[in-house]
């Protein structure tokens, strides 16, 4: 067994955990009671409402904090690891040149009804996000941004146009998985319309994504909470180029 957690509130290993969730009852004594039965339920004994308010008439808001008694054996965590070197732009830039011989081309878009394009914007746009600049700031790299709510097909067809050698894909919407649709759609779409030896890389972005899920979703990448420009980037490089040399990446 490898080093084994527990969660810390007050003191070490003391067990102590926070969470939150939202109940469709009216916030009274009453719905208090139920947020600490589901508390109990999910293993949290004892366990105290530390806040409680309505969110809209009929649904109250909790936090509840308590203990646990649950262990985490380390040995059994399963992640993606960054498997290639954060690189700064002007290597970035350089790896392009050197490796590609012409300029990198990126799509990106917001698909299906999803209108949030934070995220995608933050990746891609000049002004970046947390004092990094986005794609459009590598002069090597030439960014298509689709904007929001784009069909899968237009994607496609966009990426096909302009010889796309990858494509970002953003999902902040996943009410009843719309995003896992939405995402297998994209990758079955590319499969019938472009031969796998010209296929781009498909990214995907977003913050209710396992980055685990990737093959299983058919795409190459799962970015998910956190992402920087720089850190894709960088995945973008590698990936491409380890495509061209026919090295899997």
């Amino acid at each position: 067994m490898g080093e084994v957690v527990r969660p810390y509130g007050d003191t070490t290993g003391d067990g102590m955990v926070q969470l939150s969730f939202t109940l469709p009852v009216p916030h009274d004594k009453r719905a208090e009671g139920a947020a600490l039965l589901l508390a109990g339920k999910m293993g949290v004994d004892p366990a105290m409402v530390v806040h409680a308010a309505p969110v809209r008439v009929g649904f109250t808001f909790f936090v509840v904090y308590g203990r646990v008694g649950h262990l985490v054996d380390m040995s059994a965590v399963r992640v993606v690891e960054r498997d290639f070197p954060l690189l700064g732009a002007a290597e970035v830039n350089a790896a392009v040149r050197s490796g590609l011989g012409r300029r990198l081309s990126v799509v990106g878009a917001c698909i299906g009804t999803d209108a949030h394009t934070v995220g995608i914007d933050a990746i891609l746009n000049v002004k970046g996000i947390a004092g990094e600049k986005g794609l459009e700031y590598y002069r090597e790299f030439v960014v298509t941004n689709m904007g929001a709510q784009v069909p899968v097909a237009e994607l496609v067809e966009e990426a096909v146009r302009v010889g796309a050698d990858a494509v970002l894909v953003s999902q902040v919407v996943s009410q009843r998985d719309a995003h896992l649709h939405n995402v297998r759609e994209l990758s079955a779409a590319f499969r019938e319309a472009v031969p796998a030896s010209r296929r781009p890389l498909l990214v995907v972005g977003g913050p209710r994504f396992d980055e685990l899920m990737a093959a299983g979703l058919g795409v190459d990448r799962i970015f998910g909470r956190g992402a920087t420009p720089r850190e894709v980037a960088s995945y973008l490089v590698h990936a491409v180029l380890a495509k061209t040399r026919g090295v899997p990446s």
